[in-house]
C-alpha cells in the first residue's frame, strides 16, 4: 500500500533552474579557456579555438538561456534528456569539436528545444506576438547551418561560418529587443501605475513592428560582404528605433527599481550595439569588437537580470536585492568595453582581453553561486 506522499504525482520542474545555473557556468569558465587556448600555445580546449568560441556563445549559451526561460515547467523525463542533451553537446563539442558526436549531439538539442519551445508561441494571433517561435526555430537551424559551412568549400553559396555567426548575433539581437520590451513595458506600466502616473507608451507595437522588420533584413544582408554596408544602414535606423522606444517608457520616474532600471541598461546595450556594428559595417572595418558590444553587454546583462528576477521571484516573491543587478550591471559593463577596446585583433591587446575576462568570469560565478542558493528556498516553497 503506497502512501499519500508516495502517490502524490510529482510536480513539474521549471527549465531555468537546470539551464539557467548551467549557462552561468559554461559562460563562465568558456571565455578564459578560450583565451588560455590561444595565448599559452596549448591550442585547449579546441573547441573553443576560433569560430568554435562564437559557436558555443550561441549554440551553447543563449540557447541554454533560450530553453530556461522559454520551456517553463516541464515533466522531468522530458527536461532530463533536454538537459543532458545540451551537457554531452559541451562535454563532446570543447574537447573534439569537428567528430561526428559533438556536431550530432548540438545538432539533435537544436532540433529537440525547437520541437518543444516553438509551438508555444503559435497560439498568438497578431504576427509580431509570433515571431519569437520563428526566429527561435532559425537559431536553432543555425547549428546544422554551421556543420554544413565546415564541410563544403568557399565557392559554395553558403556563407562562412563567421558570417553565419554575426548574422545568428543579429537574431539574438532581434530575439533580446522582442523579448526584452515585453518583459519592461508591462514591468514600467506596474511600477507608474502604483504612482498614479499612467503609460501610454507601453509594447509601441510599430516601433516594435520596424524593429522586427528591420533587424530581420540586417539578419540576411550581413550574411553577404556584398551587402553589408546596407546592413550597417538598417542596424543604425534599429538602433535609433531602440532609443526612442527606451524613452518613451520615462524610466527615470522609477529610482526604486534599480532591477527594472538595470534591465534597461541592458536594452541600450541593445542599441550600443547595433549601432557600432552598423558603423563598422558602413566603414568595412571587421565587426567583431562591436558584435560584442551586443554578446558581452546586451546579452549579458539582460540574460543575468533575468536570471536573478527569476530565481529571486520563486525563492522570496520579491526583486533581487539592488547591489546584484547594480554590481552586474557595471561589472558586465566594464567588460563590453574592455573587449571593444581589444579590437578586432584581440589577441594582440592581452591585457583588454583578460580584463573583460576576468569581469565576465566573476560576474557569471557570481550568478551561478547565486541561483544554487536559491534553489533551496524556491524548492521548499513548491511542497
Amino acid at each position: 500500500m503506497t502512501s499519500d506522499k508516495s502517490a502524490r504525482p510529482r510536480k513539474n520542474i521549471h527549465a531555468f533552474w537546470l539551464f539557467f545555473p548551467a549557462a552561468a557556468i559554461l559562460a563562465a569558465l568558456a571565455v578564459p579557456l578560450s583565451i588560455y587556448g590561444v595565448l599559452s600555445g596549448t591550442g585547449w580546449p579546441p573547441g573553443l579555438l576560433g569560430a568554435g568560441h562564437g559557436h558555443e556563445l550561441v549554440f551553447g549559451f543563449a540557447l541554454a538561456l533560450i530553453a530556461g526561460y522559454t520551456l517553463g515547467p516541464q515533466p522531468r523525463r522530458i527536461l532530463a534528456t533536454l538537459f543532458i542533451l545540451w551537457v554531452l553537446a559541451r562535454i563532446t563539442w570543447l574537447l573534439t569539436p569537428d567528430s561526428w558526436p559533438a556536431q550530432l549531439l548540438s545538432l539533435t538539442f537544436a532540433l529537440l528545444l525547437a520541437r518543444y519551445v516553438v509551438p508555444r508561441f503559435n497560439a498568438a494571433k497578431k504576427w509580431r506576438n509570433r515571431i519569437a517561435g520563428p526566429l527561435i526555430l532559425v537559431l536553432c537551424l543555425m547549428v546544422p547551418g554551421f556543420w554544413l559551412t565546415g564541410l563544403v568549400g568557399p565557392e559554395n553559396l553558403l556563407p562562412d561560418r563567421t558570417r553565419l555567426l554575426q548574422s545568428a548575433v543579429l537574431g539574438l539581437l532581434l530575439l533580446m529587443t522582442f523579448m526584452g520590451g515585453r518583459i519592461i513595458a508591462p514591468a514600467v506600466a506596474g511600477t507608474l501605475e502604483k504612482k498614479g502616473t499612467p503609460l501610454e507608451a507601453r509594447v509601441q507595437p510599430r516601433i516594435e513592428g520596424a524593429l522586427i522588420v528591420l533587424l530581420i533584413v540586417a539578419m540576411g544582408l550581413a550574411m553577404s560582404q556584398i551587402t553589408e554596408r546596407l546592413a550597417g544602414a538598417v542596424l543604425l535606423t534599429a538602433a535609433l528605433l531602440i532609443v526612442v522606444r527606451v524613452l518613451r517608457w520615462r524610466l527615470w520616474h522609477c529610482p526604486e527599481r534599480p532591477d527594472l532600471l538595470v534591465f534597461a541598461a541592458g536594452y541600450l546595450w541593445l542599441a550600443a550595439g547595433a549601432s557600432a556594428t552598423g558603423i563598422h559595417f558602413l566603414a568595412g572595418i571587421p565587426p567583431t569588437p562591436a558584435l560584442h558590444l551586443i554578446t558581452v553587454g546586451a546579452l549579458g546583462t539582460l540574460s543575468a537580470s533575468v536570471m536573478l528576477r527569476l530565481a529571486w521571484q520563486r525563492a522570496w516573491r520579491c526583486p533581487p536585492p539592488a547591489w546584484q543587478p547594480v554590481g552586474l550591471a557595471a561589472l558586465l559593463g566594464l567588460s563590453a568595453l574592455s573587449r571593444y577596446l581589444a579590437g578586432p585583433t584581440p589577441f594582440a591587446s592581452p591585457g583588454w582581453l583578460w580584463l573583460s575576462a576576468g569581469l565576465w568570469c566573476v560576474t557569471y560565478l557570481g550568478v551561478a553561486i547565486q541561483l544554487l542558493t536559491l534553489y533551496r528556498p524556491a524548492h521548499n516553497r513548491r511542497k
